[in-house]
């Protein structure tokens, strides 16, 4: 595989996941790139999309350092192609590569919103807020096309469940008078994540995602509608984008965010060596800096998978961002998230068609 980027993509190579002695792939059918290479093209990356059709769609989880027990992935991979996601490496259980495939070779679940519908209806189940964009991104490029994520919320809507969304796509928006709808119940908060505000950084960092002007836009829309609106300043990259730390946060303020956090770049697995790759190629000049300042970071290794810890890194370094982070929010008035959605208006969904008599 060439070390040359390719256009349009964040990831420079499709990694093998090792980790489940996997073979190496091999072009075949629509998989050319390498023969494209080869020839002196360039190749034209197609995003293809997989649809699944799973028993059930609600996901629950046990993690003592999240604000949630339970979420909904209507997509897997993600198009955006950010290159430091930390979940690349769910594609290697499908054999396929946490680089270009995790970007490029997607799944849908087209019933999801009628298996949580299921799920919802079923005696004895307990509401608390669902999660989405928690994996991959709910409005990703293909959510035009299927709108999971719109019926999951007509489904929130008719139910009057709680739910959060977490996304880096101004797609949002087009979901506002649902989210409105919750929100006027207290039912509902988006959070925005904003990387950096340089728009040339944006096109090889995250590259199909939406541009940081069009999020903060989104931003401002949401909270105009009276949706709540967190800012996650995720991930900071020490050396890349922790400069920008102040002028996130103040433009976070100044778009209407009531909220923002921020969390360090975590390089799981597989996403290591393909931000090192990233590293090598967009900024050579600093690329040892960089990992050696994660490093600092993670306890002195590329990632540290321990709870808490890595949702905020240890070390000087971590320091130093909450100390700017504190003085920052504080300066503009904003606090971490006070998301506090409520579940006490729930009603569950009727599955027999037929009309309840009490």
């Amino acid at each position: 595989m060439s070390s040359s980027p390719v256009s349009g993509r964040g990831a420079g190579e499709n990694r093998v996941p090792v980790r489940f002695n996997l073979p190496d792939r091999q072009p075949d059918g629509d998989w050319l790139d390498e023969r494209e290479w080869q020839d002196g093209g360039v190749p034209r990356l197609r995003t293809t999309v997989t649809e699944e059709h799973p028993k059930s769609i609600l996901s629950f989880n046990a993690s003592p350092d999240i604000p949630f027990d339970r979420s909904v992935n209507a997509y897997r991979g993600c198009e955006h192609g950010c290159i430091y996601c930390y979940a690349r490496p769910s594609h290697a259980f499908h054999d396929l590569s946490p680089g270009l495939d995790f970007e490029s070779r997607l799944f849908a679940k087209p019933q999801a919103a009628s298996l949580l519908r299921k799920t919802l209806a079923k005696q004895g189940y307990r509401p608390a807020p669902i999660a989405i964009g928690t994996n991959t991104d709910p409005y990703q490029p293909i959510e035009r096309t299927y709108r999971i994520t719109r019926q999951i919320l007509e489904v929130m809507v008719e139910t009057r469940h709680p739910i959060v969304i977490t996304t880096k796509s101004a797609k949002v928006v087009e979901d506002i008078p649902l989210l409105a709808d919750l929100a006027k119940d207290n039912l509902t908060g988006v959070a925005l994540s904003v990387t950096t505000l340089d728009g040339k950084l944006a096109r090889i960092l995250e590259p199909r995602a939406s541009t940081p002007q069009k999020r903060l836009e989104a931003v401002r829309l949401l909270a105009d509608a009276g949706i709540y609106v967190h800012v996650n300043i995720a991930p900071i990259i020490p050396g890349i984008t922790d400069t920008e730390i102040e002028a996130l946060v103040a433009a976070a303020a100044e778009y209407g965010a009531q909220s923002v956090s921020w969390i360090p770049i975590r390089l799981p697995h597989e996403v290591a060596p393909l931000f090192r790759k990233w590293l090598d190629t967009h900024f050579p000049d600093r690329a040892s800096k960089v990992m050696n300042i994660i490093r600092d970071l993670r306890g002195g290794k590329d990632n540290d998978p321990a709870f808490f810890s890595r949702m905020r890194g240890s070390g000087s370094w971590a320091e130093l961002i909450r100390a700017r982070m504190r003085i920052a929010k504080s300066r503009h008035g904003l606090g971490s998230s006070k998301w506090s959605v409520r579940s006490d208006l729930f009603t569950p969904p009727n599955v027999s068609g037929q009309l309840n008599l009490f």
